[in-house]
């Protein structure tokens, strides 16, 4: 009888033991693949750049990228006075957010409502060496 009540704290402790690393097995796989799901939830930046420019014709892209060219030859950290990155905006237009991906959003809008669309904006900038 001694012998059955040590075998069965024994085999209790290793269930205990066992069930424990399962638990802490269970704990820490659960959190990760949860942040390996909202990792891929999330888009890179150039991810969001080609969606915010993925509603341009392929005509005003090319504009886009005629006068980015121009302005700052590409370049998202280009620097011209009060002016700023890849489409030479006013650094207050850009609200304190100079990332490529703000300055891709406010470039669309700043052309949309100034002259329409992008193609109007490299007219234009021909015209003046200035949009």
């Amino acid at each position: 009888m001694k012998s059955f009540k040590i075998k069965t704290m024994l085999l209790l402790v290793l269930d205990s033991c066992v069930f424990g690393v399962v638990i802490n097995v269970t704990t820490s796989f659960g959190p990760q693949t949860t942040i390996t799901a909202q990792a891929a939830k999330k888009l890179s930046q150039s991810q969001q750049i080609a969606k915010i420019n993925a509603k341009l014709s392929k005509a005003n892209r090319a504009a886009k990228n005629w006068i980015a060219y121009r302005e700052s030859g590409y370049s998202y950290t280009a620097r011209n006075g009060r002016c700023y990155g890849r489409y030479q905006l006013l650094r207050s237009y850009l609200h304190g957010n100079l990332s490529p991906v703000n300055q891709e959003k406010r470039a669309n809008t700043y052309v949309a409502s100034r002259y329409g669309s992008w193609v109007k904006a490299k007219r234009f900038w021909q015209h003046h060496h200035w949009y």
